[in-house]
């Protein structure tokens, strides 16, 4: 990538952004934070410009400087991913640490940041705007559809399927050919060997759905 990146979202995942980048050697142009407090600081000598919305510093991506949304509320994320494509025609790049391995044979789609140790094995589908944290495993034939967060050491075997807005946490393990239904929640630690609906929270070795 030879065009500078401005990250969206100077929080937790935008400093990880940051050094993921960093690790191939990109340049930032900056930060842009909802966040007023944090406009016109320093992250590790990058600076937050301004607000996510600015035009002033929005008109700048497109032709030379690529975006990267680095937001962990989904809904907000998703609103700065639709407000890039449909104001800016641009689609944010990929954030691939450059200790990540990622098979010739996966299919890694746009807008994902896949961290250190991150390994996402042959015929795997990752699709857009996905978070996988440091040493996720995305095993052969696996698939993770669209705004999905993945925590730290989580492991998602073969043939298993994350659908879209799901959260697993870190330390998970999914076993092969299971589904994670849209918008799911898998607490940290948690071993799925069946399959969860659409919206459910599950927790624990086994998962079983958590009481309202």
């Amino acid at each position: 990538m030879k065009n500078p990146v401005v990250i969206f979202g100077a929080g937790k995942l935008g400093r990880l952004a940051l050094d993921i980048f960093s690790s191939n050697e990109v340049l930032i142009y900056g930060f842009l934070d909802s966040d007023e407090k944090l406009h016109n600081t320093e992250v590790s000598e990058v600076v937050v410009l301004g607000d996510t919305m600015d035009d002033g510093f929005l008109k700048i991506i497109g032709n030379k400087t690529e975006a990267f949304v680095a937001i962990e509320h989904k809904t907000e994320k998703e609103k700065i991913v639709k407000m890039l494509m449909d104001r800016r025609k641009t689609m944010p790049v990929n954030a691939i640490h450059a200790k990540a391995i990622v098979s010739e044979e996966a299919e890694i789609g746009h807008g994902n940041l896949i961290g250190p140790g991150a390994i996402v094995n042959h015929g795997a589908k990752v699709g857009n705007h996905n978070v996988l944290n440091s040493g996720v495993i995305v095993d052969v034939l696996a698939q993770i559809e669209e705004f999905v967060e993945i925590g730290t050491g989580a492991i998602i075997n073969s043939e298993a399927v994350i659908e879209s807005g799901a959260f697993i946490g870190s330390g998970v393990i999914v076993v092969s050919g299971v589904r994670i239904g849209k918008n799911a929640r898998i607490g940290a630690g948690s071993v799925v060997i069946e399959d969860v609906k659409e919206g459910v929270t599950v927790f624990g070795n086994p998962a079983v759905a958590l009481k309202k």
